[in-house]
């Protein structure tokens, strides 16, 4: 099994386990704000940028994707020798081949659509290589297998030094992890979900995708085979601590308010905000947290909160409420 371009997983500084989420670059945030961020983020030690091919078709006015890879592409172009200070994610298989019918139609996870993505990605990137590689939204229409062996030859190609899944339910990454095994090939590593400190009602969907959020099995597999997480949307688009945004109903329940007021004493403790200590308590749990912020004030403060001092005992309060509802 070969690894091209090894990437390596010690922590330099706290910045690096913060993941700077590129999705809305080139559409919704200009280029020379996104210029300003990622300058911003490589200044304070983050090094991990995330984006996909299908960032952001539904924000662009083609309906398709692309922007962000380029604006990244054209980043990277003007400052020399910042492929090498930096680590590049990007993912495929959610890109619309129908602007006008997805999720029906789009480019999905099959051998030669997943080559021809990558190609692309790399050609809008400008580069020759990604450090991380992702199958973006099952594919059931492909056996996982025949995904699993497509993306193992972009390691063995020397495309991507890694590989991953985003929004797949567990029991499809185990499958695809002993397919892989089996082979002597590339295993998935990776996952990446939605994720936060509150956790939404069971059966409710907390976005467009059906798996999109890290659930308890996933949680245990990760745990169990080693697998790193990233997630995103950890700070529920703002609504920990803009009073404007309220937290979305699918998290209304009594766990909620259990979990919020622990929150809010840990908060006050460190005095930080909310958002800052969800983003501590996840980094102190193994976690990537994706920050999608689109003002350097949000970055900043996000960065910050990689260095707050959250001891072993406030982590443990915060992972152990009692969200049990009372007997009667």
């Amino acid at each position: 099994m070969t690894t091209a371009h090894p990437m390596t997983t010690t922590q330099h500084t706290p910045a690096e386990r913060l993941v700077l989420g590129a999705m809305t670059f080139g559409t919704a945030v200009d280029e020379a704000t996104a210029f300003d961020l990622l300058d911003r983020f490589v200044d304070a030690g983050g090094r991990w940028i995330d984006t996909a091919d299908c960032y952001a078709f539904w924000a662009s006015e083609s309906g398709y994707g692309g922007q962000s890879e380029e604006v990244l592409g054209r980043w990277l172009a003007a400052r020399p020798g910042m492929r090498d200070r930096v680590l590049l994610s990007t993912k495929f298989g959610a890109e619309p081949r129908d602007a006008a019918h997805w999720p029906a139609s789009r480019t999905g996870l099959a051998p030669a659509a997943i080559r021809e993505q990558i190609t692309g990605s790399l050609r809008r990137l400008g580069t020759d290589h990604v450090d991380l590689a992702w199958a973006h939204m099952e594919d059931r229409s492909v056996p996982v297998e025949e995904t699993a062996d497509a993306c193992a030859a972009l390691v063995s190609d020397g495309v991507a030094a890694r590989i991953g899944t985003s929004n797949h339910p567990a029991w499809r990454v185990e499958r695809a992890r002993r397919h892989a095994a089996g082979q002597d090939k590339e295993p998935f590593s990776v996952v990446q979900h939605a994720y936060s400190y509150l956790q939404p009602r069971p059966g409710t969907l907390t976005g467009n995708h059906r798996f999109g959020w890290l659930d308890d099995e996933l949680v245990d597999l990760a745990a169990v085979e080693r697998l790193d997480v990233w997630a995103y949307t950890p700070l529920l688009s703002g609504a920990y601590d803009n009073p404007v945004k309220p937290i979305p109903e699918v998290f209304d329940h009594p766990g909620t308010t259990r979990r919020l007021a622990v929150l809010d004493d840990v908060a006050a403790e460190l005095g930080a905000t909310r958002g800052q200590v969800v983003l501590a308590w996840l980094a102190s749990r193994g976690i990537h947290p994706m920050l999608g912020g689109s003002k350097p004030a949000q970055l900043d403060t996000a960065v910050a909160a990689l260095s707050l001092p959250l001891s072993e005992a406030q982590a443990t309060r915060l992972t152990t409420v009692d969200v049990t509802p009372p007997t009667a």
